[in-house]
């Protein structure tokens, strides 16, 4: 195999697809997947719900459906691909170590190098609950994987902690194939997922949501035999007397994404404790250069649509860097404000042409609230919204001419409504 290529792209997932393609389209040829799984599309190859690609195709597909649109465009152009590859680390200038069962461990340098490893969820170890330790006890992603990919039952009697768009798909993807599920219990004050999903995936099947509740016992000595939920104070504390018990065989955990950025990290960019992904500029390049992010692994999206057209993006500007260089930056800061969980880019480059797009999600649920935007204490951009919600992601778009006239950071933030 070849020792040195233009782009290297980790993760041929629907980021990691749109990504090589897109930079293939914008001029650089020689590109090279590095997938760890035998085939590329990622999670969506497990996710065979439909409700994929309504924003971008105008149609609803199942995950598979859309991932296969984006693995035929890399086919057409011939962009080489390594499946079962697992990447090992990512040097600062730019050398990936990688191994195979072909070629062992094996080493490549890239002139760009575009990160698109997804995400993960975060386990029942993070959280911390009493109880034994017995099976039937499984993230929601695991869970999904079972059924639809290995034709496993996970469970027949389940209870669900957290409201995570992918518990919310299980809680129905359970029901239909025949399991009884009593609750799904939400430590928060509302749900992290999709209001579609919300009323699709619970209120169509009557399975009732808990909210400002969480999982306190866990029942069982081989397996699991019952759950225990209670209502939580503001502090996030059980509260006594709240509780409520289940019979049940199975738990699932739909408890957080988490961007996928260990190889991030060992290469040394920075990372945002907002999004847990790397800090970029609106091109999507990190703090090293020629090194770029897109996807589940810079941020967790709600629609792969949006991932799709993040990672476009990003395959243009890691093109853009192979062709032209390096170029000088005026940096300007983006600041999260008041009831602003993140907003990202978190830099923007005063000297790139072109709009840029905010994507932002907000700390609460919301109704009737005002999105600002100001710098140095001017407003420059006011946007009044219906609702807000922390499972929607926001976005707010700057034009290039309002980017030319700014003199410091800017700061967005959302006000409620007296």
């Amino acid at each position: 195999m070849k020792k040195s290529y233009d782009i290297v792209v980790i993760g041929g997932g629907p980021a990691g697809l749109a990504a090589a393609v897109s930079a293939y389209d914008n001029g650089v040829k020689d590109v090279l997947i590095l997938e760890r799984e035998p085939r590329t599309g990622g999670i969506l190859n497990q996710c065979i719900h439909n409700g994929f690609g309504l924003t971008r195709f105008k149609e609803s597909l199942a995950g598979p459906e859309y991932a296969y649109k984006f693995a035929v465009e890399a086919e057409k152009r011939n962009i080489e691909t390594l499946t079962q590859t697992t990447v090992l680390s990512i040097s600062k200038d730019k050398k990936v170590t990688a191994i195979n069962k072909e070629n062992g461990v094996f080493t490549v340098e890239a002139k760009a190098v575009i990160l698109a490893m997804g995400c993960r969820e975060r386990s029942r170890g993070a959280l911390n609950i009493a109880g034994s330790r017995p099976a039937g006890v499984f993230s929601a992603g695991t869970a999904q994987k079972y059924i639809n990919v290995k034709g496993y039952m996970p469970g027949k009697e389940v209870v669900i902690l957290g409201s995570g768009d992918i518990g919310l798909i299980m809680a129905r993807r359970m029901t239909l194939e025949g399991a009884k599920v009593h609750a799904v219990a939400e430590i928060m004050p509302y749900s992290s997922g999709l209001k579609r999903n919300i009323v699709q995936c619970l209120d169509d099947f009557g399975i009732p949501l808990y909210l400002n509740h969480t999982v306190t016992e866990i029942r069982g000595d081989k397996r699991v035999t019952g759950v225990t939920i209670s209502q939580v104070d503001q502090n996030k504390k059980p509260i006594k007397g709240t509780e409520k018990s289940f019979d049940c065989d199975t738990i699932l955990f739909s408890v957080g994404l988490i961007p996928e950025n260990e190889l991030t990290k060992g290469m040394g960019v920075e990372l945002s404790p907002r999004t847990k992904g790397a800090v970029v500029y609106q091109n999507r390049e990190t703090s090293i250069e020629g090194v770029f992010a897109c996807g589940n692994a810079l941020q967790v999206h709600d629609l792969v649509d949006f991932v799709s057209e993040e990672s476009e993006l990003t395959g243009k500007s890691a093109a853009e860097y192979v062709l032209n260089g390096a170029k000088p930056r005026d940096t300007i800061n983006c600041v999260q404000g008041k009831n602003i969980n993140y907003v990202l880019p978190q830099k923007i480059d005063k000297n790139a042409s072109g709009d840029v797009k905010l994507y932002f999600r907000v700390s609460n649920t919301f109704k009737n609230c005002t999105i600002k935007l100001e710098c140095n204490g001017k407003e420059l951009i006011k946007r009044v919204k219906r609702v807000a919600a922390p499972g929607e992601m926001e976005t707010l778009l700057l034009k290039e001419s309002l980017i030319k006239s700014l003199e410091g950071d800017v700061i967005l933030s959302l006000e409620e409504s007296v």
